[in-house]
């Protein structure tokens, strides 16, 4: 399979898959790298290359790593990490190493970092980002996903590469 295939294939599998189970966004080095969970996305084209768009919000510790590195990458995975992806999203990693307290296994690659347990990794590099402007947000949106916190930041990036 061409590796233009291999990513039209990981961006369908991407939107049938995020859609009900969780992934997750990781950005920095091996050794100095942090990961979220992350439910929202989507994919596509844009100035002819095949994008992801990921959202995070700037008071998570892994905004700053996504900022600071031109790459990221997110990950699926298979069954039976539920636990662990819930864990990374609910801790910072600010103040400790929440990786070692799951079942993943971080490895390096030439843009950054993704786990051996991983199903699907996208490998990302940003071409542009947003930070949402609620004023264009509908009001129960606000109410649901702004009250209490700020908006997400959009990052686009061109799909650089697909690890299986």
């Amino acid at each position: 399979m061409s590796k233009q295939d291999q990513i039209k294939a990981a961006q369908v599998r991407i939107v049938e898959e995020l859609a009900g189970e969780w992934g997750l966004i990781t950005a920095g080095t091996i050794d100095d790298f942090n990961t979220m969970t992350i439910v929202w996305g989507q994919t596509g084209t844009m100035w002819w290359k095949p994008v992801v768009t990921a959202y995070v919000v700037p008071t998570r510790h892994t905004y700053g790593y996504v900022n600071d590195n031109d790459y990221f990458t997110i990950q699926l995975f298979p069954e039976g990490y539920k636990d662990d992806l819930q864990l990374l999203g609910s801790r910072s990693g600010r103040d400790d190493d929440k990786v070692a307290e799951t079942k993943l296994t971080p490895v390096a690659y030439e843009h950054g970092v993704t786990f051996a347990e991983a199903s699907l990794t996208l490998v990302c590099k940003k071409l542009y980002r947003q930070p949402m402007e609620t004023e264009l947000v509908p009001s129960d949106v606000i109410d649901q996903y702004y009250a209490a916190q700020p908006a997400h930041e959009a990052y686009i990036a061109e799909i650089v590469d697909v690890i299986e």
